[in-house]
């Protein structure tokens, strides 16, 4: 049964009757009430909007009439699945996204990343800002403030603590994502968001479109459900989406708009506005991962797609781990209600919420001025970093390999010459304490290439590392 936090506007010049339509639109397209759930009786909705029966009547005859509710003997009045009306714009039907999964093992490679990454002298693929970086007096005196507010470790509602989804939704609306803390899901990082869509929206064989190298093709979590990754091309301005087919039932699209992982690249703000509308005529789904949005070296990059998304197409994954810490494992979804719900059932029956303790220090985290001033200045170490990186690689790889120069994020895709075997160094600078992350993790066509960490090893480890794979790749190529 649908439900409907809402009362008409008596003192507005729009009728109440008027009202009722527009709200029950606007829900209905932005998702939130999904094809097939039953509203309330009109008796009861007109209850709660203490008008006569008849002004609900009205308003519920207009909306069948155009095809958005439907009727059926004892079934009560439902959204409808069939035919709609030209006035709105048909939501994305996610219910058939509702499906199981299982997981299988990592690729062997991941595995000895996992394996040896902590052990590692140099980790020049390592995804995290060094410890160097981390603001302990920050995060210390949140932890202070938590504990002075500190009753109690008990289980948080399924979405999570609501002062903490409040933050996020004020801290998104600062990047044009118009949302509420009933639209967010806190989860255990953008990794359990990724496997709670995978074990609850899709089903078996569900096509999942990404660029050609994708920090998701590195993860089993969607072939766990035997997905079909296809990958489509991207160009300057990014991914070319209308490659998409429009014959596959279920599909979706996995995306990175902003510092990509792992090549680094920035959709423009035109192939945002592009993808959207194509996503909304063709009711297509989209997974945006924003974990790389706070940091920019150059310039604010383009707003998110959600900031964009008018129909509740995209389900928008935020994380703390790259911005912040990777340990307090804490992420985020921002989708419709419908979706949301569905996906805090799912979660509260594998572990029953992210760690209270981690959301009470993180929500303190986030109000304090301090975190801003604290993003200003990673991102000024981050540039810092970044600019010695370059200059080490053009120093020691030149005529070796061939990159891009990031505009933010972590990381530099490097292509190197196609007579190197990329597994075979990947293997001889672990054997010497150097971590790569071998480009073939993200993509089968992506065999000579590797991607370069520029935020976790300090400028003198990345450069003594990069010597060692310099060495390597002259011996490879003697």
């Amino acid at each position: 049964m649908i439900r409907l936090d809402w009362q008409p506007d008596m003192t507005s010049a729009v009728p109440v009757y008027q009202q009722i339509i527009n709200t029950f639109i606007q829900h209905i397209q932005a998702g939130d009430w999904p094809i097939g759930g039953q509203l309330p009786a009109q008796r009861q909705l007109a209850e709660q909007f203490h008008v006569n029966r008849s002004t609900v009547s009205k308003a519920m005859d207009t909306l069948l009439a155009d095809g958005v509710l439907t009727t059926a003997f004892g079934g009560g009045t439902r959204i409808a699945s069939n035919s709609w009306s030209t006035m709105i714009r048909q939501p994305v039907d996610w219910q058939h996204y509702i499906d199981s999964g299982e997981f299988v093992a990592n690729q062997q490679t991941i595995q000895k990343i996992n394996e040896v990454e902590t052990q590692a002298k140099i980790r020049l693929g390592t995804g995290e800002i060094g410890p160097e970086l981390f603001p302990v007096e920050l995060v210390q005196k949140a932890m202070k403030r938590a504990a002075a507010k500190l009753t109690n470790l008990n289980y948080l509602p399924p979405m999570g603590s609501q002062t903490l989804r409040a933050v996020i939704a004020g801290r998104l609306a600062k990047w044009g994502i118009k949302t509420t803390a009933d639209n967010i899901l806190i989860t255990s990082g953008s990794l359990q968001s990724l496997q709670l869509i995978a074990v609850s929206l899709l089903a078996q064989g569900s096509v999942v479109y990404t660029t050609p190298a994708s920090y998701l093709k590195s993860l089993r979590v969607l072939q766990s459900v035997h997905a079909q990754f296809k990958s489509l091309p991207t160009d300057d301005e990014g991914v070319q989406y209308w490659h998409i087919t429009a014959k596959d039932r279920q599909r979706l699209l996995y995306v990175i708009p902003t510092f990509d992982n792992p090549d680094g690249e920035v959709m423009t703000q035109q192939r945002r506005e592009d993808l959207m509308q194509y996503a909304q005529k063709q009711q297509l789904p989209i997974i945006e991962d924003s974990a790389y949005q706070d940091l920019w070296l150059n310039q604010r990059p383009p707003q998110p797609l959600k900031a964009l998304d008018t129909a509740g197409n995209v389900l928008y994954l935020g994380s703390i781990s790259k911005s912040l810490a990777p340990g307090m494992r804490i992420g985020w979804i921002v989708g419709p209600q419908s979706i949301i719900k569905r996906l805090a059932d799912v979660k509260m029956q594998t572990d029953y919420g992210a760690s209270s303790l981690s959301q009470m220090v993180l929500t303190e985290v986030l109000n304090d001025p301090d975190y801003d001033r604290y993003l200003d200045h990673l991102r000024q170490q981050l540039k810092r970093r970044r600019d010695y990186a370059i200059t080490v690689l053009k120093r020691e790889l030149s005529g070796m390999a061939t990159w891009k120069i990031p505009a933010g994020g972590f990381y530099i895709w490097l292509t190197l010459d196609a007579k190197i075997n990329v597994q075979r160094l990947f293997n001889s600078a672990g054997q010497l304490g150097v971590l790569l992350n071998p480009g073939s993790v993200y993509g089968k066509n992506a065999q000579h290439n590797v991607r370069l960490s520029y935020a976790f090893a300090d400028e003198a480890a990345f450069e003594r590392g990069i010597k060692v794979v310099a060495e390597l790749i002259s011996d490879q190529l003697s």
